[in-house]
């Protein structure tokens, strides 16, 4: 009976070690990282915006300057169908 119970402690205190062990990320996939939450962020603000009833073209350009510098093109990086 104890010896099943040591193995599921030993595998779950296993796993807890492995789960907080992240991997070490170089300068640019942290700057990556940053970069697509920035766009996350500012997406998120021009729905908020739609949802608020303001025009779209307001909105788009709410996100075209939360954007500037951070994404190509004038949709920041996202494009769907309208």
């Amino acid at each position: 009976m104890k010896a099943p119970l040591l193995l599921l402690l030993i595998a779950l205190s296993g796993g807890a070690v492995l789960a907080q062990s992240k991997p070490a990320l170089d300068a640019h996939v942290r700057k990556d990282i940053e970069r697509h939450r920035a766009m996350a962020k500012a997406h998120e603000e021009a729905a908020r915006c739609l949802e608020s009833g303001q025009p779209e073209a307001q909105c788009l350009k709410t996100l075209q300057t939360a954007c500037k510098g951070l994404a190509i093109g004038k949709y920041c990086g996202l494009k769907h169908e309208h």
